[in-house]
């Protein structure tokens, strides 16, 4: 895969070994998803924590107009798309150490095959073969959707959006994760009336705020403070629902409506601009999934609802954080790339190939390489949090990797590091008081809702 995983981890071994790379991709240019997502895309997190460890992403600038105003730059999928053709056209093929086969697919055995010629190449793999598509990202344009859709009912994916001539009678997004609050925002900013948009969620989800996740010393009270909150409020909390009451009293998480109790969580980020605008939207449908969209009604897991004749249907269904059985990172002279940190995919194979790189011992790679898998359910915060902060820890006792995570630039909080002044003394002193009985406290809980899961991060 030449995926944003791919690269990030093609990139840490083409600067800290001498490894011949040879990638297959089955897409024509590097960048896997972000080739075919919808054009309005932009990251949700800043473009600092993007792309690969060696080239910077964007220009460290902050946004001045918009909803993310006062916060650093989201990089667009066109910006992605150009950065990760610029890597791969001047970094990696000018090196004489790398092959790239796009429009190829992988069989298996070393053997891949041209989805142009029919062309097959065997290879002969000196060291391992590194799987950078289990994590499966699919985003909407990539599949039909799930659901029956009668004739006649238009149900078109995000990418339709911007090629549209004449306005519908309204508006059905389908989808409550992160495309579906893009498509959200995308209509609001271009002035769609909200009263003209239906939003079936059929889950609500518990949201981030951005401001908490910036770079830099001057967001430390904001990533740093956050983090302190966060580990005195699960340190603290008696119990799930007091968890998150916690947590959103001190402004980690965000819902959307005061009144509804989010059961998802999925990494998606706002700005509190932003959220202000998606409530806006009050015609939400909260009746479960999609089953059948009819001429007539909408059905779903929980009933049915009829809708504005002439609308058009966005589905956001696409799961492009799917949950994944996990399996060992470091099996043999096989590498299957997966998150070791919560919902960061690229600083995560990074950090594999930097300690495939480095290591030699398997248990001790695949110890420093826990799996933190994508999350779905509110109480998935528990577990990725605890999964976490137990890989910080292993982490934090290897000398040779604080150095390497100081310097990543992919470690998007590095820079909120240094000689900090008395009141940032102060966070640092709150969190380290108050983890050892957050870890405790968080395996408490998580045993109380699921008593038959094993325990998270061994």
């Amino acid at each position: 895969g030449a995926g944003a995983m791919g690269m990030a981890f093609a990139d840490v071994l083409m600067t800290e070994t001498d490894a011949s790379i040879l990638l297959v991709d089955r897409g024509g240019r590097p960048g896997g998803h972000w080739n075919v997502a919808y054009p309005f895309v932009r990251l949700h997190q800043p473009s600092a924590f993007y792309g690969v460890n060696s080239r910077k992403l964007g220009s460290d600038a902050k946004d001045t107009t918009g909803w993310n105003a006062g916060l650093y730059e989201l990089a667009s999928g066109a910006e992605v798309v150009a950065y990760f053709d610029q890597v791969m056209h001047q970094q990696f093929l000018p090196s004489g150490r790398v092959q790239y086969f796009p429009m190829c697919e992988y069989e298996g055995n070393g053997t891949f095959r041209s989805l142009l010629s029919g062309e097959t190449h065997d290879v002969k793999v000196a060291e391992k073969t590194v799987d950078t598509t289990y994590m499966n990202v699919i985003v909407p344009a990539m599949r039909p959707p799930t659901y029956d859709i009668a004739e006649g009912v238009r149900c078109e994916p995000p990418n339709a959006l911007p090629t549209l001539d004449e306005p519908p009678a309204a508006y059905v997004i389908v989808g409550a994760g992160k495309t579906g609050i893009d498509a959200a925002l995308w209509l609001l900013s271009n002035r769609v009336d909200p009263e003209s948009i239906t939003w079936i969620r059929p889950r609500d989800p518990w949201l981030l705020d951005r401001a908490i996740i910036q770079p830099g010393r001057e967001f430390f009270d904001a990533a740093v403070g956050g983090f302190a909150h966060r580990t005195e409020a699960a340190a603290h909390a008696s119990s799930v629902e007091d968890l998150f009451e916690r947590l959103e009293a001190t402004g980690q998480l965000l819902r959307l409506d005061p009144e509804i109790t989010p059961t998802m969580y999925r990494c998606a980020t706002v700005t509190q601009d932003e959220a202000t605008q998606l409530r806006r939207i009050t015609d939400v449908v909260r009746r479960g999934r999609v089953q059948a969209i009819t001429p007539n009604e909408i059905v779903l897991d929980d009933g049915s609802v009829t809708y504005q004749p002439g609308a058009l249907f966005i589905d956001c269904t696409a799961d492009g954080l799917e949950r994944r059985p996990v399996v060992p990172v470091f099996d043999g002279d096989t590498i299957t790339v997966q998150t070791v940190r919560t919902c960061q995919q690229v600083f995560s194979s990074a950090f594999i190939a930097h300690v495939e790189a480095g290591y030699q011992d398997e248990d001790r790679k695949n110890e420093l390489c826990t799996v933190v898998p994508h999350p779905d359910s509110d109480i998935d915060w528990l577990r990725t949090t605890l999964g976490d902060t137990l890989n910080a820890v292993r982490w934090q006792a290897d000398a040779d990797l604080q150095d390497w995570l100081m310097r990543a630039r992919l470690d998007g909080f590095s820079g909120t590091r240094g000689d900090p002044d008395a009141e940032q003394l102060e966070v640092l002193v709150r969190i380290l008081n108050h983890a050892p009985e957050a870890m405790t406290n968080l395996q408490r809980l998580l045993d109380e809702v699921d008593p038959d899961a094993a325990p998270v991060g061994r």
